[in-house]
């Protein structure tokens, strides 16, 4: 991994690379009859003040704060070639609408525009004022929108266009993207409300026999050393312990027989800049037991939910002690302390994300072709899509899915 004293000159110096390499930025003007105007810009760096100064304020999710994808597109999006196509709405008087963090990104069957970062996104969104409602309702989003891939289109040719992971809300209010033809995404969201209490909240989802079972347990696991909580502060301590947690989920992935995406070029580099330069969005832990970090975890804390988006456990003793579970139960006692009033388990139906949650999010795909070429392979992306949630939403046919991709 990178040395941690130089990530942050890393970092600078990557941002100005971006702004060099990618300076094409223009206004667009809306139709007759709609309000908004459009300006497009691929200079991520050329609108930071502005991007950061709208999130401080409008409904969106970490997953489009300007820290995660400018992280994004200079570890991995540069590397794969992808083109940030970002876009801005704005009212007459100037002020922002929405923000539409987009890309185009070539995929083997063709060039696709998308979300910017989609892959590590688990929610694909605009960025929106709290007033843009107000103006955009689903007739005009449509005509905006029609537009606007249009535009898009004769700057930025593709063939088709592939929006997935799309939650129903943003924030607190609808989002408009979920108004284009849409159809379920395999899998779904879960999360559950926290009390002000983690005992309280903590004796409510769990029975008095569980409860007495999770501490013989936490017991057995410190009988292999002292069991501590762990939320490093300096880079160094991050950076080994992110390190760890890669190794663990790498060990994890090759199990299940699923791919490595630590593997892939600019991830490592990506997890590690995120931790490093965006201390108040990324929260790094460990159970530590002993002189061994047991389980680990990379969360994300953001307008008071705590997001459980990386985790992971070792092997050996400890594990049969469900030290992955123990570790869970703190994060949920740092999110209580830290006055988060909300867990959010993020994408995937694991059995324990449904054992905890009290709201399961429905996440939606959006899958269209530009010419008759265009048009076949979204055909063909959306009949795929189909099957693969027909796959995870028939139980004895995942488990048998889940099986063979152990097997291989």
């Amino acid at each position: 991994m990178t040395n941690p004293q130089g990530i942050q000159a890393a970092f600078d110096a990557s941002l100005k690379h971006i702004g060099a390499t990618a300076s094409h930025k223009r206004t667009i003007p809306a139709p007759a009859n709609a309000m908004p105007r459009f300006q497009i810009t691929e200079d991520l760096t050329s609108i930071e003040d502005e991007w950061r100064g709208f999130e401080s304020h409008a409904n969106c999710t970490p997953f489009q704060t300007f820290d995660w994808l400018v992280n994004w597109q200079r570890c991995i999006g540069l590397r794969q070639g992808i083109t940030p196509i970002i876009v801005l709405a704005r009212a007459p008087g100037g002020e922002l609408l929405f923000i539409l963090p987009l890309a185009i990104e070539q995929l083997r069957y063709g060039r696709c525009l998308t979300f910017l970062g989609r892959a590590l996104c688990d929610y694909n969104a605009p960025l929106l004022s709290p007033e843009v409602a107000q103006t955009l309702t689903a007739s005009r989003f449509a005509e905006l929108w029609k537009a606007l891939h249009a535009e898009i289109q004769r700057g930025y040719p593709h063939s088709f266009v592939w929006f997935d992971k799309m939650p129903q809300r943003v924030g607190g209010q609808h989002n408009p993207m979920c108004d284009l033809k849409t159809q379920r995404n395999a899998s779904s969201a879960h999360a559950t409300e926290l009390q002000t209490d983690w005992e309280l909240f903590y004796s409510q989802k769990r029975s008095a026999a569980t409860r007495r079972n999770d501490r013989k347990k936490l017991k057995k696991i410190g009988e292999f050393g002292a069991v501590e909580f762990r939320s490093p502060a300096k880079p160094e301590e991050i950076q080994k312990l992110l390190s760890t947690l890669i190794e663990q989920k790498s060990i994890k992935f090759a199990k299940m027989g699923v791919a490595n995406i630590f593997a892939k070029p600019g991830y490592t580099e990506f997890f590690t800049a995120i931790a490093i330069n965006a201390r108040l969005l990324v929260h790094v832990s460990a159970l530590q037991v002993g002189a061994n970090a047991a389980a680990t975890n990379l969360g994300l804390t953001f307008r008071g939910c705590y997001y459980y988006v990386l985790a992971s456990y070792g092997d050996g003793p400890v594990a049969r002690f469900g030290a992955g579970a123990a570790h869970l139960h703190e994060l949920m006692r740092y999110a209580t302390g830290h006055g988060c009033t909300r867990f959010d388990f993020t994408i995937g139906d694991e059995p324990y994300k449904r054992d905890w949650s009290d709201v399961e999010l429905h996440l939606y795909d959006h899958v269209s072709g530009v010419g008759v070429f265009g048009k076949i392979v979204a055909s063909l992306i959306s009949i795929a899509l189909r099957f693969k949630r027909w796959i995870k939403t028939t139980p004895v046919i995942w488990w048998l899915a889940l099986k063979v991709r152990s097997l291989t």
